[in-house]
């Protein structure tokens, strides 16, 4: 069992070989409630166990020091019920997004917040221990500066093609020598944790999804632009992988048949020709074309959203998020995409279009997200 695709708690089981799953649904049920927290009866009706299974629950949860006793709401005439939350601090996570030329770390608590954070130099492209050493030295250091709290595990991002439910890396576009490699097995060893791998752009689309309330619905798209260019999708309210780990791979769609020649082999995706417009240092036609391929993914997906994210775009990010949402703009005029419910009847609105929460940090907080999800779900 997990979330129901609406978003509401699926329903708890009373059931000793579901102890883990249950807990992990009062954790994300406290985590989302955040200061004001819950009492045991709200999350027994909010889960659907008994008020003795929460009881139960909530008794190990304090005694691990993950929740604790907040005082009582107010009466409305009956007992005054006491309040529990989640401890942020009580455990935390290390986001680690490993970039063609950088390294960012993050270490994140209970609640996602960043505590600590570091950036390094790195090359991607050197090869497996080169990489690998740079990334254990990053993480001891971080956590060492955190004062070395206890930490769940690792979530590490990075380009893709990836298998994440192998953790091996494929054919990684401009870096062909990690074809095969173990990474989350070798990163395991190296950094004594638990790891979890995914792409960059899924761990920040995963991370991004946390707050509905600034993605505006349950299907968004984040395009990462920077040394590459990909996409991170969320539909329905879930982060989409694809069987293969294979979705999201924006950059190469063809725009330009016979255009110039792409990292990945082909000629005239729009990864090459956004790149080739910056190099030359024509924003607005990179802009332009991001939002055409932008355009097209609207059309293929219906989503409500487009989040934009990457060193290119936040070094310029008025120049990209306009130039995209008057590509949308367009579609939209041309498509006749239904109004917005409570807009005027008459409008073709554009998917909106913003700059991604977090700025540098939305991957590696997002690869946080990745070990965080594994005990709140």
């Amino acid at each position: 069992m997990g979330a129901r695709p609406d978003g509401a708690a699926a329903p708890g089981a009373n059931l000793l070989a579901l102890r883990g799953h249950n807990a992990a649904l009062l954790l994300g049920l406290l985590r989302a409630a955040g200061e004001e927290g819950a009492s045991r009866l709200e999350l027994a009706e909010r889960t659907g166990l008994t008020p003795q299974a929460v009881s139960k629950i909530t008794a190990r949860l304090r005694a691990d020091g993950l929740v604790v006793e907040a005082g009582r709401r107010a009466s409305t005439g009956g007992k005054p019920r006491t309040v529990l939350r989640l401890v942020p601090g009580a455990r935390h996570a290390v986001g680690v997004h490993l970039d063609r030329d950088e390294m960012v770390c993050v270490l994140a608590d209970l609640a996602g917040r960043p505590t600590a954070v570091r950036r390094a130099p790195l090359d991607f492209g050197a090869g497996a221990e080169a990489v690998l050493t740079t990334a254990a030295g990053e993480v001891a250091a971080l956590r060492e500066a955190a004062g070395g709290p206890p930490v769940l595990g690792a979530g590490v991002a990075c380009p893709g093609p990836l298998d994440h439910a192998t953790g091996v890396l494929r054919q990684v576009t401009g870096a062909p020598q990690w074809d095969g490699f173990p990474l989350r097995e070798a990163l395991a060893a190296r950094l004594g944790l638990p790891v979890v791998l995914d792409k960059d752009t899924n761990a920040a689309a995963l991370g991004l999804s946390r707050a509905p309330e600034e993605v505006g619905g349950a299907s968004f798209a984040y395009l990462h632009l920077g040394t590459g260019l990909g996409a991170g999708l969320v539909l329905g309210g879930s982060l989409y992988r694809g069987p293969h780990t294979g979705a999201g791979e924006f950059g190469h769609q063809v725009l330009q048949l016979d255009g110039p020649r792409c990292d990945c082999g082909r000629r005239g995706c729009v990864e090459a020709l956004c790149l080739a417009a910056v190099a030359r240092g024509d924003l607005p036609a990179a802009a332009r074309v991001l939002g055409v391929a932008a355009a097209n993914l609207v059309e293929l997906l219906d989503i409500d959203r487009v989040l934009l994210g990457g060193r290119t775009v936040l070094a310029h990010p008025e120049v990209f998020r306009d130039g995209v949402a008057r590509e949308l703009a367009d579609h939209a005029a041309l498509r006749g995409r239904p109004p917005a419910p409570g807009s005027d009847p008459g409008a073709a609105p554009a998917v909106p279009v913003a700059r991604a929460r977090g700025g540098a940090r939305t991957v590696a907080d997002g690869a946080a997200e990745l070990v965080l999800t594994g005990l709140f779900r």
